[in-house]
């Protein structure tokens, strides 16, 4: 598998990802976790976790130490964030049901298992 696949997976996922974070702003998703600190907390949070996956991408294209796990964790963001936002919808919250909040979500999914896929596959 070729790295250039990997990084353009990589580049897709995080922009969705990135998307999903601005949709969070929108449904106050601090609220649905109960964090301490409210919005305060969560763009502190995703601050962080955007250096992070910002880092991984830079380690992917460069192929540098960490680039592999970097690489898993924003795919385990992905599926993360799918599954604990299907999880709210399934116990009848009223966030995330619009169909673009939906659609992100699955794409975000579909993209962290092909990340996973791919980054398996990386020599």
């Amino acid at each position: 598998m070729r790295r250039n696949t990997a990084v353009w997976i990589y580049i897709a996922n995080l922009a969705v990802l990135a998307t999903h974070e601005v949709d969070s702003g929108y449904w106050r998703e601090w609220k649905l976790f109960g964090l301490p600190g409210g919005s305060q907390l969560f763009l502190v949070l995703n601050l962080a976790l955007f250096v992070v996956a910002l880092v991984g991408l830079r380690q992917l294209v460069l192929w540098r130490a960490g680039a592999r796990l970097l690489s898993y964790f924003l795919a385990a963001c992905g599926i993360f964030a799918f599954s604990i936002h299907m999880w709210f919808i399934a116990t009848g919250h009223p966030e995330f049901r619009s169909p673009v909040s939906v659609a992100i979500l699955a794409t975000a999914l579909a993209l962290s298992l092909a990340q996973v896929a791919v980054t398996l596959k990386l020599r």
